[in-house]
């Protein structure tokens, strides 16, 4: 079996389309060269051990490697382990002994501004030096900008933590990802007539500012549905002590429990806010309900 790949070198949180550029040229590359486009992550954000500071993610390993390979057609995902010897690792000895020797490299591609191995001191000049004096191929893609903005994960957290759904859209390349196991909630859907699949939010990702979202729900074999969605704590019944995804699958009518459920937020229809009563927010959940249907699908 050929095993020789051509590596993308990155976090890839979020997948947007700046990692789209690396991405792309990575399956261009192993085209020409008749090798298998690979992407090569991390199982931490490498700031969380060099900082001592947990960064907020966009998407878990398993929405990464499914981007990746679902929107730009990444064969293998690698995880690497980051941990203090991976932090402290020489950046020759990281590209000689893994990812030639341990991961079969033919090419490489990274981002103009990637810094890997002890103290960051490889960066992707010393990297296209060290693949050409090792008969490597080496692509470096450049800045890429949207709006006159330099796309990264960075400024994707302000846009979605400020509830800017749809100019994250636009950073992304596609809908922000939340997805999970449906899990057993208050039962307040249920009461009200207005029954919700409930995602418990992974504590190490980041939460969009709370309000109703607009987007798909995918439930596999079950089908895909359009779906509203709340992020928040519910501050009109009792406010929970950690946020909550509750998404309406609108037109399905069945049993999620225990299933996963990939969720696709499109765009925000309003900020979540305490109602005077159960009557106003059944009232108002129906009308977010008719407006996300309305721009999904016409109707």
């Amino acid at each position: 079996m050929n095993e020789r790949r051509v590596i993308a070198l990155g976090f890839f949180d979020g997948v947007h389309i700046g990692h789209g550029a690396l991405l792309k040229k990575t399956c261009e590359r192993a085209a020409e060269l008749g090798a298998i486009p690979a992407a090569m992550s991390f199982d931490t954000h490498p700031d969380t051990l060099v900082f001592g500071t947990p960064t907020e993610l966009l998407n878990t390993m398993d929405e990464r490697k499914q981007l990746m390979q679902s929107l730009y057609g990444i064969e293998d995902v690698i995880f690497c382990h980051f941990d203090k010897a991976m932090m402290n690792m020489d950046w020759e000895a990281f590209v000689e002994d893994y990812l030639i020797r341990e991961l079969h490299a033919c090419h490489l591609v990274c981002g103009h501004d990637y810094h890997f191995g002890a103290r960051g001191f490889g960066n992707a000049e010393r990297l296209t030096e060290k693949c050409r004096a090792l008969g490597l191929g080496c692509d470096v893609i450049g800045e890429v900008k949207l709006d006159g903005v330099t796309v990264s994960s960075t400024y994707l957290r302000r846009l979605l933590k400020e509830g800017r759904m749809e100019e994250a859209v636009r950073f992304l390349g596609h809908g922000h990802i939340i997805s999970g196991i449906v899990q057993h909630g208050d039962s307040r859907g249920h009461t009200l007539g207005l029954p919700t699949a409930n995602l418990a939010l992974d504590a190490s990702l980041l939460v969009p500012a709370f309000g109703v979202y607009g987007g798909w729900a995918d439930a596999g074999e079950l089908g895909r549905f359009p779906a509203a969605v709340n992020l928040g704590v519910h501050p009109t019944v009792h406010e929970l002590p950690h946020p909550v995804a509750e998404a309406s699958l609108l037109g399905f009518d069945g049993d999620l429990y225990g299933r996963f459920l990939r969720l696709e937020l499109l765009f925000q229809v309003r900020p979540e806010r305490q109602f005077s009563s159960l009557q106003e927010l059944t009232a108002q959940i129906a009308r977010d309900q008719q407006t996300v249907l309305h721009r999904l699908t016409g109707v």
